[in-house]
């Protein structure tokens, strides 16, 4: 690196924003994720004993995972090379190899490779990488806000040791905050902010545990406000607010995020409890997701967990889906929340999925029956030469339009696939059906 470069980098690292410089580079200067950092634990002795393995560290925005790479970057006696799947591409990869390669046939210094958003390499590039990890060429470190499972090649995760990290709690986020503003090396400490309790809580509240978000909201705090008579930058709530305009809801379209709200969605309707029910539709609608997707998954809860126990609630929730369809949001949320609603308050069954499953298993797994003849079609030319609806006894003919006949074919006669319980409209189905054994 020659002069012009080193002051670059120097300036780089002045200008930067608050929450790249205020990065830990140390193990002791990390905040939170106790469950992996912990003196006791494994992450913790590995780093600081320099015995890594190959690593995904995954969890939401603003947890840390740069910042761990940057501390066993700062801690190994290892070459520390680093890529963004973002930008970098396999020839990107293919020198930090044959570097490596060459670094330990020469010297025997292994490499580590941290590639962040790691998810964003397709299969292709993700398998180039697998026989160096193998035979240890590069140790591994990829960072990613995906679940790995989902997004990750099996065969990377295999061979690797996955840490979740969590959201920080509030009092991580307090530390870091109270960090940002008296920090005079690398924060804001010569501005001589003061940031005033309550207005503290709120950041740590409302960031939803990303410090990235609270750090560059205290940032734009700092630079934005001026001092007051005491010299002093005073950051109120008011400010803080004005710096943070609104809740940033951790929620992905194509990720496990997406899928654990919708589970819960879905299970609150079930469990019958329309306050959860409203609050995960809540956070659905709030972070952009397609309200027809919403509408969809209400209907198969309201078919398959209410079922026969209240048929309205699929006439309910297919209403709710048509006005969205034709009003569209904001509007449809109300919609939305009385089919929500409906559904979560219904009394429950589920003897309509069980007995289409029942009777999809009696097809899958028995010859194909023959229709009794007395029910077979025998509206046309030559049927009844042909036997065809011959015996058939009209219901509406007999007391109570019913009337005892062969409705199965001989192979399932007394077959029972629809067993009504006692919930809601179903105690009335029992009634009526044991009413139609007495007849």
């Amino acid at each position: 690196m020659d002069l012009f470069e080193y002051m670059g980098q120097k300036n780089k690292e002045k200008d930067s924003p608050l929450a790249s410089r205020l990065r830990p580079e140390t193990l002791d200067e990390v905040v939170g994720q106790k469950h992996i950092l912990g003196k006791d634990k494994l992450l913790y002795r590995a780093i600081q004993a320099d015995k890594l393995s190959s690593l995904i560290f995954y969890g939401p925005p603003g947890t840390g995972k740069t910042t761990l790479a940057r501390v066993i970057a700062n801690t190994t006696k290892a070459n520390f090379r680093q890529i963004n799947a973002t930008s970098a591409g396999k020839k990107d990869m293919e020198a930090v190899v044959q570097e490596a390669k060459e670094s330990l046939a020469m010297y025997g210094t292994r490499t580590i490779l941290f590639i962040d958003e790691i998810h964003r390499f397709n299969k292709g590039q993700q398998d180039y990488l697998l026989p160096f990890v193998e035979d240890g060429t590069v140790i591994l470190i990829g960072a990613t806000t995906e679940n790995p499972y989902f997004e990750v090649n099996r065969a990377l995760i295999s061979r690797s040791n996955i840490f979740e990290l969590h959201p920080l709690s509030r009092e991580d986020i307090k530390v870091i905050l109270d960090r940002a503003v008296t920090d005079v090396k690398k924060g804001m400490g010569a501005y001589h902010a003061v940031l005033e309790d309550d207005a503290r809580t709120f950041l740590a509240d409302i960031c939803d545990g990303d410090a990235r978000n609270a750090l560059n909201a205290v940032e734009l705090a700092v630079l934005t406000t001026p001092p007051g008579e005491d010299g002093q930058i005073h950051i109120t709530v008011s400010v803080a607010e004005e710096c943070i305009q609104r809740r940033n809801i951790r929620y992905d379209k194509d990720g496990d995020n997406h899928y654990d709200v919708i589970s819960a969605f879905i299970k609150s309707m079930r469990g019958s409890d329309p306050d959860a029910a409203v609050y995960y539709l809540a956070r659905m609608i709030y972070a952009g997701e397609d309200p027809r997707f919403i509408a969809r998954r209400i209907m198969i809860c309201a078919s398959e967990d209410v079922g026969m126990a209240d048929p309205q609630a699929i006439c309910v929730a297919s209403a709710a889906a048509q006005i969205v369809e034709r009003v569209g949001m904001p509007e449809g949320r109300i919609p939305l929340a009385e089919a929500a609603i409906y559904v979560a308050t219904a009394p429950k069954s589920n003897a309509s999925y069980l007995a289409i499953d029942a009777a999809l298993e009696a097809v899958r797994d028995t010859p194909v029956q023959r229709v009794p003849p007395h029910l077979q079609d025998s509206h046309y030319a030559g049927a009844k030469e042909l036997g065809r609806g011959i015996g058939y006894q009209y219901a509406h003919d007999f007391p109570g339009h019913y009337v005892r006949q062969q409705y199965l074919p001989d192979e399932l006669t007394g077959r029972r696939f629809f067993e009504p319980g006692d919930n809601g409209y179903e105690k009335e189905l029992k009634k009526y059906m044991e009413f139609c054994k007495e007849l």
